[in-house]
């Protein structure tokens, strides 16, 4: 994270970017659940990526969340796999969702599904990346802003 002063009134700009690439053709209750699956597999294994509790103003205690923004983009089958790619060749940190996974109903099930399916043959309908900017844009290039 970066901060162009200590001052509490100015803005955090994170050099870093969490991002989900979801397939286009994806359904609406999909692409919520892709998401959220994709997303708790970053929180679990990135821990800068978490920022503070949350109290309200009676002291009512809530969990932390995600201390930037998460933004959420769509492309092709195609470009899916192109971004698998690259974030595997940036050794990024990673989470995936495969078609299969919609048929699944529990994690031993999930992990078994995704192991059986070699690398290049993986059917993917969600990739989430977390890393340096930059490096997440060229990731994602040729994806859009999901609408």
């Amino acid at each position: 994270m970066s901060t162009s002063t200590n001052d509490e009134n100015t803005p955090v700009r994170f050099d870093t970017k969490i991002a989900v690439l979801l397939r286009d053709d994806l359904e609406t209750w999909q692409r919520l659940n892709v998401t959220a699956f994709l997303v708790s597999g970053l929180g679990a294994t990135a821990p800068e990526v978490i920022g503070e509790p949350y109290a309200d103003a009676d002291g009512t205690a809530y969990l932390p969340m995600f201390r930037q923004p998460v933004l959420v983009f769509e492309g092709t089958k195609e470009t899916l796999t192109t971004a698998h790619g690259r974030a595997l060749s940036r050794a990024l940190p990673r989470a995936l969702f495969t078609s299969d996974l919609f048929s699944t109903g529990n994690d031993r099930d999930n992990r078994a599904a995704v192991r059986a399916v070699g690398t290049d043959q993986l059917d993917l309908v969600g990739l989430a990346v977390y890393g340096p900017r930059n490096a997440v844009d060229k990731v994602l290039k040729g994806a859009r802003m999901h609408p």
